[in-house]
Order: structure tokens, then sequence, then C-alpha cells
């Protein structure tokens, strides 16, 4: 743990502390490392940034967004936030489970994650960055061409068949706000009572559908996940449009989510088969979008405002 207390040791909050007195956890994390510190009766999540993603993180706006989301009550506290390395320290969030898709499946659970993700959304403030989909896999997509990296075979087939949704998406825009982009399962923490969201690396201004449909792919929702989202999200029944744009969106973060797994590949990251990764989210991505609905979703987004 010999880097875990370097780190600690440049933080201001343990300045002259002796560190060898607390202890560590190592916990989850594809790109970063993350540990539990505790020192006593206190407790910390440290965050120590991964190899290579100062290629497509922006430290700067992600410091912005963890803050105003922990404001809200659905982050939680920062400490400490060095934007120049990617070191964050929070508190711990004690009693909560970390979610993941198995999780989701109990009722409820998908529930508090829409209210949470609400309460962001609703905030009244504006992050410092734009989360555009189409921008984002242009850029990952010149970043591995740059480096001659593999990506699936079909990709560039598939993204220009993606035109159809960016220009229905394009023809009936939503306004902004402020949303977590990335919400995979293991990044919500829930309590019983309340969810809190962490990792707001990707964070941006983005359409609000977009966290809905991440979430349902990530979490792997079922149908009646997907119900029991949308009815907690809007307080009642959504529009044909917001589910019908929800569903776009769900196409689009796994051919989004394809090209990230492929630049963890050619940064060697070592957490997982990114490769297999990539492969499965391409695959998720084709079968939805040539399905006999994914047409009807994209009329009914492309001629009606949600």
């Amino acid at each position: 743990m010999k880097e875990v207390i370097e780190t600690l040791a440049a933080i201001d909050l343990f300045q002259g502390r002796d560190l060898s007195e607390f202890s560590f956890e190592r916990l989850g994390g594809l790109t970063n490392r993350n540990f539990k510190v505790v020192d006593g009766e206190k407790s910390y999540m440290l965050r120590i940034a991964g190899e290579g993603t100062e290629e497509y993180i922006d430290r700067h706006a992600e410091e912005i967004a963890a803050r105003i989301s922990a404001d809200v009550g659905v982050n939680a506290e920062i400490l400490h936030f060095n934007t120049s390395n990617g070191v964050q320290l929070t508190r711990f969030i004690e009693g909560a489970l970390t979610m993941n898709a198995e999780g989701f499946k109990r009722p409820g659970t998908a529930g508090r994650a829409a209210l949470a993700l609400r309460d962001v959304h609703r905030c009244g403030d504006k992050f410092s960055c734009e989360f555009n989909i189409f921008n984002m896999m242009d850029e990952y997509l010149g970043i591995l061409r740059g480096k001659k990296a593999w990506v699936p075979d079909g990709y560039e087939t598939v993204q220009h068949e993606a035109d159809a949704v960016r220009q229905a998406l394009a023809a009936t825009p939503l306004e902004t706000v402020p949303c977590h982009c990335d919400p995979l399962a293991e990044n919500f923490l829930d309590t019983g009572e309340r969810m809190y969201v962490v990792d707001w690396e990707y964070a941006g201004n983005n359409d609000p559908m977009w966290d809905l449909g991440d979430l349902s792919v990530e979490a792997d929702f079922g149908a009646d996940q997907d119900e029991e989202l949308l009815l907690a999200y809007f307080d009642g029944e959504p529009s044909p449009q917001s589910i019908a744009r929800m569903i776009l969106y769900k196409a689009m973060c796994d051919l989004l989510w394809t090209l990230w797994g492929a630049l963890q590949l050619a940064n060697n990251n070592p957490a997982e088969d990114f490769r297999a990764y990539a492969n499965g989210r391409f695959e998720r991505c084709r079968t939805l979008m040539s399905s006999a609905e994914f047409p009807k979703h994209l009329t009914l987004v492309g001629e009606t405002d949600a």
C-alpha cells in the first residue's frame, strides 16, 4: 500500500499524521484504483486515477460536477480533488450497498435511482461541459485510429446507421441538464432509503433520457424495472416519446462504450478482457437497432417532441 500512503501524505487533511495507523481496503474499479481508508472511526474513499485516463477525462469538469452533485446530496462529500493527477478523496458512505444488476432486481431500487438522477437533473445548476455522444464517438474513434488500434469488425457501418438516430434526436432536442452520463450499476450506492451516485468522470450537460437509458442497459433492466424507473422519474406515466427517446439512447450508449472498451484495450488496461467487453456491447447495440420496434421508436422521436 505504498502508493496509497504516498498519495494520502500529499493531502492537506492528513499532514503530520502517522499513516501507518490507518487501514486500507482495495475496492473495485475498471480504470481507476479505489481504496477504503479507515482512520479510527472516520472512513474515506480514495480514488487514484488510472493510467491513460487523462487522454479522455477532463478533471476540471469532473471536479465541478462532483461538487455540484455532492451539494445536491446525491454524491459523496468531496474532501480533496487534485485536477492535475485525478486523485480524489471523499467521505465513505457507511451502510450503503454497492449496486449491481442483481441488486437492482429488488423492488424500489430502480425508483430510488431515478429520483437521485432527477435531483441532479433538476438542481438548477449547470456543469462546465457538454456530453455529446456523437462528438465523443468521433473523438474516441480518432484516438483509436491515431493509435492504429483495434475496433470491432463492422463498427463504422453501424456508426453510419446511427446517423439516423443523431438526426432524429437533433430534430427534437431537449434542453440539456446536468447528467451523470456513466450510470454503471456499481456507481449507485443504496442505503435502502436513498440512492447515492458516485464517479462523475464523464458527467456533463446532456439529454436527461441518456441517464435513464444508459442505466437500464448497464443494470440489465427488464420491462418491469424500466417501468419503475420511468414512473418514478416522471412521477407518473411517461409519454410514448420519452420512452422511445430512452430506447434510442440504449442503443447509442452501447455504441459509445464499445469504443471506450476498445480504448481501454489500446491502453493495456488489465482490469478485464476489454476486447470481449467491446464486442459484447457492439453486438447488443446491433441487436437492438435491427429489431422490428427500433424504427418505430426512431419515428416517434423524430416527429414529435418528447
